[in-house]
């Protein structure tokens, strides 16, 4: 049986973690280079990085404070932010990312999953997508959930799955930051639908909630940000709690 993957999430704006709630209100999280050693040390087993500036300002994801994150851990570390070429992918790659994450720009040009999963393997490409309910369909939105689409988040997923990304991380925007829970439903859609693993993220507010989106949600990793980064849960803690409900995590 393939373990369940408990990932961090460090959304970056200016060289600092922030986390917010719905995509808005950003508050200070902390340092990410101390973040990323601290979950590396809690056995957390990867971590995602997301400058989520670097699209909305049209700038590069910062290179230094990847090399610098990367040099701390012993864990697959990806990254997103920015990323509109195979040029881009290269140099984080060679500055320490194990993967890269892509989303607006794979919505803005879907070839590039294609030249990422053809040049690099699709293990090292995950595509991010976030999405929120608009008169009850789930619709795709771009550059940090500021932009509205009509494209629907299942139609997508299963293009993206076969342009050949290697995992899809799925934020739900209306439970993210609420503390509330995962959309199960969603994921568990997605999770019947593909054949690639799906990172459920936005909602995780309690340990259950995890046990919930690898049961119900059939994910097959949960990402979180401010329960870890402001200590609400510990990841030790929360992986040998799924570990006695006969979960199958990494210890």
């Amino acid at each position: 049986m393939l373990t369940k993957r408990i990932i961090p999430c460090l959304d970056i704006k200016d060289g600092r973690t922030v986390k917010g709630v719905n995509f808005k209100n950003l508050r200070d999280a902390g340092d990410p280079v101390e973040l990323a050693e601290k979950y590396a040390n809690e056995k957390a087993d990867e971590l995602v990085f997301l400058d989520i500036s670097a699209t909305e300002q049209k700038r590069k994801t910062l290179y230094k404070l990847v090399l610098d994150v990367a040099a701390s851990l012993n864990i697959p570390f990806t990254v997103g932010g920015g990323i509109k070429s195979i040029k881009d992918v290269s140099l984080l790659l060679k500055n320490g990312a194990d993967k890269v994450s892509i989303n607006s720009s794979a919505v803005y040009r879907p070839e590039l999953i294609n030249e990422v999963s053809t040049h690099y393997g699709s293990q090292c490409l995950v595509v991010a997508i976030d999405a929120k309910k608009i008169n009850n369909k789930w619709k795709v939105h771009l550059v940090g959930g500021k932009v509205s689409t009509n494209i629907d988040l299942f139609k997508w997923a299963k293009e993206v799955e076969s342009r050949g990304a290697g995992e899809i991380l799925f934020t739900s925007m209306d439970n993210d930051g609420t503390k509330n829970g995962f959309a199960n439903d969603a994921i568990a859609k997605l999770s019947n639908q593909l054949n690639i693993p799906i990172i459920a993220s936005g909602g995780a507010g309690t340990e259950e909630h995890f046990k919930e989106t690898f049961t119900v949600g059939k994910a097959d990793a949960a990402l979180a940000a401010s329960v870890f980064h402001f200590g609400k849960i510990s990841i030790p803690s929360l992986k040998n709690k799924l570990k006695r409900q006969n979960i199958a995590v990494r210890i």
